[in-house]
This record gives structure tokens, C-alpha cells and sequence, in this order.
């Protein structure tokens, strides 16, 4: 496998990913660099020894003058790669899982809705292409590139059928903010409103659709019975 160039413009990952691709490109196995080494290597990434020393989670070795005495305080001695941090799947499958209670899923799904965030289908609402099949929700760990270019695992809601058809890819906020910023003013206020109020301009039919389809089914019954009456 081809890596991709630490340095390159187009490489669409994040800090953690980069420096990964750094160590092993620039600094090498068995090597020492120093913490101005890091910050010339990014100098727009507040964060990025930070990042360095998340890629210890991934079974990457680093050594500190705590680790070995023969290094000076500023000194941090690359020893060996763990997981390749650039491949998603790989990535995805060593990542350090924190558990989560059935609170934190309820409050979790609370949060965005009961509905996909990929596609906006509500829990037990059928899709539009397939009327056969309704929607599973659950809540899910998904890669995420902030801003500042820092990497978190981060829980979101997502349906059965959209979380087999991930393809492993990050969600990229710095790209959205990007895209945001080449909107016209006019259209930032828009978006802006719309996110102050945790929605997309729905009108109250949407609202109130969403607010019957998260009811249990015996509660719909009732509903349905008492409109029809």
C-alpha cells in the first residue's frame, strides 16, 4: 500500500492521521524530535502533540524522558507504528470503545430527533423507496474531523440501512464550515437560523408527523383513533 504524502493539500484526513504519516515519513522508527519540530511541521494545529500522543491509543510506542532517561525534556523518541491510523476500517476497529448506558442512547436519539442523521428517517417510519422496509435506529460511533482539524469518536443516530452503507469515511465538520463560508451572507443567516433552532425550516405538519411516529404503537392507535373520530 501506497501512503499518501504527510504533506500533501489534498490528503482529506486529520491532524492524527497526518502526523502518523509524518513520524513514519519524516522523523522515522527508532528517531527522536522535539516539540518545535512538531509545531513547524503544523504550525496552524494548536493541538498537534496532543494528536501525536493520541496515536499511543492505537498501539503507537513514544518514549518520553520518563520513558528513557537518555532523553532530554523536550526530546520524544518515535519507536515504533501501531495501527495504520490512515486506513478508516482500521482505524475504526482499534479505536478505544467507551461504553454507553441506555441513558446516554435515549438522550443520544433525544438530541437529533429519533431520526437518521444521515437521511432523516424517523424510527419505524418506512422508506420512500422501499415501502416494505422500516427504520431501526440506533446509536453509533462515528470518526469525525473538528474544525481545528482534531479527530474525535463522537455517538450519533443512525438507521440500520445507512450505517451498512457507510464507507468507513470520516465526517468532516472543517469541511462543512468551509462550504458554509463560500455561502452568501444571506444564505449564512439563513443556515444560522436554522441551526439556532435545531432544525431545517420544518413546518408544524413535519413537526407533528416526527412527534407521532416516535409514539409506541398503541399510542398511535389512540391518535389515529381519535381524528378519525
Amino acid at each position: 500500500m501506497t501512503l499518501a504524502a504527510w504533506n500533501d493539500p489534498d490528503l482529506k484526513a486529520g491532524t492524527m492521521v497526518r502526523a502518523a504519516l509524518w513520524l513514519i515519513q519524516v522523523v522515522g522508527e527508532g528517531n527522536t524530535f522535539t516539540k518545535e519540530q512538531v509545531r513547524e511541521a503544523f504550525p496552524k494545529i494548536s493541538q498537534a502533540d496532543r494528536r501525536i500522543r493520541d496515536l499511543r491509543d492505537y498501539g503507537w510506542v513514544l518514549f518520553t524522558n520518563s520513558d528513557d532517561a537518555r532523553l532530554a525534556a523536550e526530546d520524544q523518541r518515535f519507536v515504533k507504528a501501531g495501527v495504520h491510523v490512515w486506513d478508516p476500517v482500521a482505524r475504526r476497529a482499534a479505536a478505544p470503545q467507551k461504553a454507553i448506558s441506555n441513558k446516554e442512547k435515549q438522550a443520544i436519539m433525544a438530541r437529533d430527533d429519533y431520526m437518521c442523521t444521515v437521511c432523516g428517517v424517523s424510527g419505524g417510519e418506512a422508506y420512500l423507496d422501499d415501502s416494505n422496509q422500516t427504520a431501526v435506529l440506533s446509536v453509533v460511533r462515528r470518526e469525525t474531523v473538528l474544525p481545528d482539524g482534531q479527530e474525535q469518536t463522537l455517538f450519533v443516530t443512525e438507521c440500520k440501512r445507512c450505517r451498512a452503507g457507510s464507507d468507513g469515511q470520516p465526517a468532516r465538520a472543517d469541511e462543512t464550515l468551509a462550504d458554509i463560508r463560500d455561502l452568501d451572507p444571506g444564505e449564512q443567516r439563513r443556515l444560522l437560523r436554522w441551526i439556532e433552532r435545531g432544525r431545517r425550516g420544518s413546518t408544524p405538519l413535519d413537526r407533528a408527523w416526527n412527534s407521532y411516529r416516535r409514539l409506541p404503537a398503541d399510542a398511535r392507535d389512540e391518535v389515529r383513533a381519535a381524528l378519525e373520530d
